[in-house]
């Protein structure tokens, strides 16, 4: 009898420690396919997001958008995409890979035109590219860089694109671009104005009029295969928060309405 009685007090101690205990959130792990010109803005909001979100860790695959985009369609991993245009966002959508209803523009952004820190040449408009004296011009690859896509289309605007398409030297993303003008392999080059005030070794010599372009806009969306729904929801609302809104301003991002679907 005593030992059916010790049982019975041993189960009810472990009963009493379990119902004290705090409960934790399993861990869950978020993968993020963000475009390239979002990397130092996402990495520093990483550490803001994490304390308060303790059960959720975070990485990242930054890329061209495009590349992104066909990952996700041939089923590569990714809880949330992050895009620096709507066309890819919206491939996605018609193949419905993504959850439409977290669909949202974040941000906006603007097209520069950079030459090397010690550059001699005196240019101050996109129509000077098509000089003599500019040889080459480096910009993303328009097929699968939004970046690429926007700067074809201000050529075209301006009717300059026959005059500079033998001129243009292709990267795989706006990182590609700013790199190979920083080293002096290109005469200029056009990538976003976030990218192009993270270096010391370009100077920005011109914005692209908004008109000549498709307006730059960043969507975000849960990716329809997440293993994590509800944890990638609560990254893109803070990402719309105050915190992280502050930190896309400091890396010259424009604010777009966090409610509006892209």
């Amino acid at each position: 009898m005593k030992k059916y009685w010790l049982i019975f007090l041993c189960g009810a101690v472990l009963a009493l420690i379990l119902a004290v205990l705090p409960v934790t959130e399993p861990s869950s792990g978020l993968l993020i396919s963000a475009a390239a010109s979002l990397q130092n803005a996402l990495e520093e909001i990483d550490p803001l997001f994490e304390p308060v979100n303790s059960s959720i860790a975070v990485s990242y695959n930054f890329g061209a958008s495009g590349s992104l985009q066909q990952q996700i369609e041939q089923g590569a991993p990714a809880d949330v995409f992050f895009s620096a245009a709507n066309r890819q966002m919206q491939a996605l959508a018609d193949k419905g890979l993504i959850l439409a209803d977290t669909r949202r523009t974040l941000l906006t952004n603007q097209l520069v035109l950079i030459l090397p820190a010690n550059s001699t040449l005196n240019l101050t408009n996109f129509q000077q590219l098509t000089q003599a004296n500019v040889e080459k011009i480096a910009t993303g690859e328009p097929g699968s860089v939004p970046a690429g896509q926007y700067a074809e289309q201000v050529f075209r605007s301006l009717e300059i694109f026959d005059q500079v398409k033998p001129k243009l030297v292709y990267a795989n993303n706006v990182r590609g671009v700013l790199a190979a003008v920083e080293s002096g392999n290109v005469d200029a080059g056009i990538i976003y104005a976030t990218d192009a005030q993270l270096s010391t070794q370009v100077q920005q010599v011109a914005v692209a009029d908004a008109r000549l372009h498709d307006p730059i806009l960043y969507p975000i969306a849960v990716v329809k295969n997440s293993k994590n729904p509800a944890a990638a929801r609560r990254y893109i609302e803070f990402l719309a928060g105050a915190q992280a809104t502050e930190q896309f301003k400091k890396y010259g991002f424009g604010i777009a309405s966090a409610t509006a679907a892209s």
